[in-house]
């Protein structure tokens, strides 16, 4: 029997068929080159820690940052966080018993308390005015001052300072809005993009609670581990378990990634973040209302230098190597300079993996 002329093949398919077919394998053998050059980082942390922040910065990064219409998307969740954030500040006058709202202020001050307030979608003008009277009022001052004792998002002044852009008819939101927009990191977010020739691939999860269970779905095959620890919170306590401070969340977390049996040989870089909120709130309170044995004062080197080395004793593999950067998220220029570090640490350590160093 002859080979069966693929011309007269009645099997062989129709002129376009077998052009979708060459199409569909050159998309494979593209995607088995990916593959080959991809580098997966995953993004881990504690809830508040920044990881999602990171993740924008590359969209504006490496690939020409978000458009219009994903910046009108935000809008909302904008709006959003000036009246939770007024209502969070209003809210703890009760259990921190201060008083001292002005009287004039009271009824605009009531006006975040009612459960009507968490239907609003916008702000309103009534809000509006109530958001910039009560930024002014020394009893809603007092309450921001203390924001350490109850729950507030760190862009709330912010927000807050510029409220009469935030409303207007025509209100865009900026790069910058963007960056302090918070809404909560639910299930597993992804952003790829090309660089150097190689594709990277960067993986964010939420890092709550009760969200931590889906890690592990995401452990495979991961080139290196991003692990962001916001260095401010240190007199903060979780979201989900006001028992618990923030930064023993993020040593304890830490410790338990850092030495898992799925990154042994994984490259592992640690984001000390939110720097700029840290540098003015150790010159005011200590690092050792969290650390008893930290005595460097309220000295902002002493306390970089500290919670580094705090961090990377925790590592049990004198194999790995820690790398460790001091972090501001909201700003695009650091998060820029410290990810081509990044980037040189794992093409580096790539090379070293296949002998090539």
């Amino acid at each position: 029997m002859g080979c069966i002329d693929s011309k007269n093949n009645p099997y062989a398919g129709s002129k376009d068929e077998k052009e979708a077919s060459r199409k569909i394998d050159e998309m494979i053998r593209k995607d088995r080159k990916d593959l080959e050059h991809e580098v997966k980082l995953l993004l881990l942390g504690a809830g508040e820690s920044g990881k999602s922040t990171i993740t924008k910065q590359m969209k504006i990064i490496h690939l020409k940052g978000f458009s219009k219409e994903e910046r009108l998307s935000y809008r909302d969740i904008i709006h959003s966080n000036v009246i939770m954030a007024m209502r969070a500040i209003v809210s703890a006058a009760d259990k921190l018993g201060v008083n001292n709202i002005t009287a004039e202020n009271k009824e605009k001050a009531a006006l975040f308390t009612t459960n009507e307030i968490l239907f609003e979608q916008k702000v309103t003008p009534e809000i509006t005015e109530a958001v910039k009277a009560l930024w002014k009022d020394p009893g809603i001052l007092e309450l921001y001052g203390r924001a350490n004792e109850y729950q507030l998002i760190d862009s709330a002044a912010y927000f807050f300072e510029n409220i009469d852009r935030i409303v207007e008819e025509d209100y865009v939101p900026t790069k910058d809005d963007l960056l302090r927009a918070r809404a909560r990191t639910t299930g597993i977010t992804e952003i790829a993009f090309h660089c150097r020739g190689v594709h990277w691939r960067m993986v964010d999860v939420g890092g709550q609670r009760n969200e931590r269970k889906k890690w592990i779905h995401c452990f495979q095959d991961v080139t290196a581990l991003i692990f962001c620890v916001a260095m401010s919170e240190y007199d903060l306590k979780l979201y989900e378990d006001e028992r618990v401070n923030r930064m023993h969340e993020s040593v304890t977390l830490f410790e338990e990634i850092c030495n898992c049996q799925w990154f042994n040989d994984t490259s592992v870089i640690m984001f000390l973040n939110k720097r700029d909120l840290f540098q003015e709130k150790i010159k005011k309170v200590d690092l050792k209302v969290c650390f008893d044995d930290y005595a460097g004062g309220k000295n902002y080197d002493n306390a970089v230098d500290y919670l580094k080395q705090k961090f990377v004793k925790l590592n049990r593999n004198q194999h790995k190597v820690i790398y460790v950067h001091v972090t501001c998220a909201t700003d695009t220029d650091n998060i820029r300079f410290v990810f081509n570090a990044v980037k040189d640490i794992i093409v580096r350590e790539s090379m070293q993996k296949s002998d090539l160093l």
